[in-house]
């Protein structure tokens, strides 16, 4: 049975390896920033800087003490085994330099939870200690802090203009083995219901990710980051290798929700407070939704904020903020990237009546029915 795993590496010894492998020559059949085509090195020696290793120490859980009396728990040899008394554990993931002037880098909610202590090293070996500035469970995004001179920020893309087909790159720590650049295509776009992942609106690609890997970056040939690397789909062994199928967190979402972390410390996620349907052409369509797309309001919740804006059942929601509404989830994804009391502008289409209305955002979230 296929399983999804976050990819964060459990380890006893944490190392400051930085290492990289080579890009496959295939890669190099677009000309971006930096790229020739011979190599992608040049543009490697402006990105790579970005993309940190993080060590952390938090209390053990259940699983893990258990896991701790196998001979050989995962990513050690059987004499390095931690004692099944050990009250600690630790792990290594990945991050991304956001702001170099700050210190804030983001990095996978998973990888930093519960911890009690994080180190931060950089791509040239420098250690660093690190504090939590927020965490987003929903989201699986967290932004952590350091003091420290002379870092480089990622030049953040648009992940909305990423396409499948598109050539990246995945950097991370993958078993914590150092700094590590893979190569791959974007797979598929969207990707959904995989996982406990709170919000899926997933970048599949082939790039290699493994564990270690989450929270590093998901690099397109311009030097930009279009997701961060969140997770893996897999036979069901939580420790086995990528199997080609690796998924990232849209940069269009993790820069909405490390924005907010870094301003509030916390993420609020926005609700209209409706159960929304997709526009089936066959089933749903009527002579007055003729020519729209959208999705249909099949239920409005009393003094939601749907309601205060005059939204009725059978509306159809054809825009958030002038982008299309393209299904549930995509107004979803729209609506809980806003905080809690932003007002939005919803195009809507009534008895064959286009229109547009204004909505305050609830402070819940509100997934589709």
């Amino acid at each position: 049975m296929n399983a999804l795993y976050r990819t964060m590496t459990p380890l006893v010894l944490i190392t400051a390896l930085v290492a990289a492998t080579p890009a496959r020559p295939d890669m190099a059949v677009a000309v971006g920033q930096g790229v020739t085509s011979h190599s992608l090195a040049p543009l490697l020696k402006t990105v790579t800087p970005s993309v940190v290793s993080i060590a952390v120490r938090r209390p053990i859980t259940e699983e893990e003490r258990e896991l701790r009396k196998t001979p050989s728990f995962p990513g050690q040899d059987g004499p390095q085994a931690p004692a099944a008394e050990d009250n600690d554990s630790h792990a290594a993931g990945s991050g991304v330099i956001i702001d170099a002037a700050e210190g804030y880098i983001v990095t996978a909610g998973h990888v930093v939870d519960r911890a009690t202590n994080i180190m931060v090293v950089l791509a040239d070996g420098a250690l660093h200690p690190a504090t939590l500035v927020g965490l987003d469970a929903e989201t699986d995004i967290a932004v952590v802090k350091v003091r420290a001179s002379g870092l480089t920020a990622i030049s953040m893309g648009d992940s909305d203009q990423t396409q499948v087909g598109d050539l990246v790159l995945a950097i991370g720590n993958p078993f914590n083995i150092g700094q590590t650049v893979t190569s791959g295509i974007v797979s598929a776009l969207r990707r959904r219901s995989f996982g406990k992942l709170g919000f899926e609106d997933l970048i599949q690609t082939d790039a290699a990710i493994n564990l270690g890997s989450s929270g590093g970056a998901l690099i397109n040939l311009q030097g930009q980051m279009v997701g961060m690397n969140a997770a893996i789909l897999n036979s069901g062994d939580a420790y086995s290798a990528s199997v080609g199928i690796g998924f990232a967190i849209p940069a269009n979402t993790v820069r909405g929700i490390a924005n907010q972390l870094i301003k509030y410390g916390v993420a609020s996620h926005g609700g209209l407070g409706v159960a929304v349907t997709l526009l089936r052409m066959e089933s749903d369509q009527k002579p007055s939704a003729a020519g729209h797309s959208g999705v249909l309001i099949t239920r409005v919740d009393f003094g939601s904020s749907a309601a205060r804006a005059g939204l009725m059942v059978g509306d159809l929601i054809t825009a958030f903020n002038s982008l299309p509404v393209r299904d549930p989830v995509d107004l979803q994804v729209k609506t809980a990237l806003l905080r809690a009391g932003e007002v939005v502008e919803l195009g809507v289409v009534r008895q064959g009546r286009a229109f547009a209305v204004l909505a305050t955002l609830d402070s819940a979230w509100q997934g589709p029915s």
